[in-house]
């Protein structure tokens, strides 16, 4: 069973959701506002975060900021009314997993949220376009990117894939049969090739590139 934390200023809204939502998903917790979503995730660390993208003291995707250092562990999908380029393109970039309308029925979410704690990207079929004209590479960028990633080993190419997914250094492990310590090796060293400070970082570029 896939736990959660639903984010979402409508009470209404959140009730309906929670009692729509299939025996896959347990709901821990839900949140109106930045603050409240922010303490809440940092106490009970769910697997996945259903996160509205307009909050009434800011947005969805300073949630996912401030929750920056749970990245490894919790996993975010923003389901919103909104289906706006600007909205999708912004939640995206801080981090959510996927992205999803409210028009979406209760077992269509909780498949989203289940392909997204695996470590899936999910979006509703007329988004996925802007995320990729909003991370699509023009042949130029293209070409620098095959020689950025011609600086990777093969298996650093492997981990760079499973970690900018969103895999926990343990499930790489398991994936690859190598040590934790090596996965934690290879990141590092994508990341000093790469010149990214960060795994949230890799995700973006790897998003950009189209190598996901």
């Amino acid at each position: 069973m896939t736990t959660v934390v639903i984010v979402d200023d409508h009470s209404i809204f959140r009730s309906g959701l929670r009692a729509d939502l299939d025996d896959t998903v347990s709901v821990l917790g839900e949140a109106a506002t930045v603050e409240e979503a922010v303490a809440l995730i940092a106490s009970v660390l769910p697997a996945v975060v259903l996160l509205d993208v307009h909050l009434p003291d800011g947005s969805g995707a300073d949630v996912i900021t401030r929750s920056a250092a749970l990245l490894d562990r919790v996993r975010f999908l923003a389901l919103s009314v909104s289906d706006s380029a600007e909205d999708v393109v912004g939640v995206i970039r801080a981090g959510a997993r996927g992205y999803i309308t409210k028009g979406s029925s209760g077992a269509e979410v909780s498949r989203a949220v289940g392909a997204v704690a695996s470590g899936d990207a999910v979006f509703s079929p007329r988004l996925a376009g802007f995320v990729l004209d909003a991370f699509g590479a023009v042949a130029g960028e293209q070409a620098s990117s095959d020689t950025e990633i011609d600086r990777l080993s093969a298996r650093e190419q492997e981990v760079m894939r499973l970690i900018a997914r969103g895999y926990a250094y343990k499930e790489v492990a398991s994936e690859l049969f190598i040590s934790i310590k090596t996965v934690e090796t290879h990141v590092s060293a994508v990341l000093r090739k790469l010149q990214l400070s960060s795994r949230h970082e890799l995700t973006a570029w790897a998003l950009e590139r189209k190598l996901l």
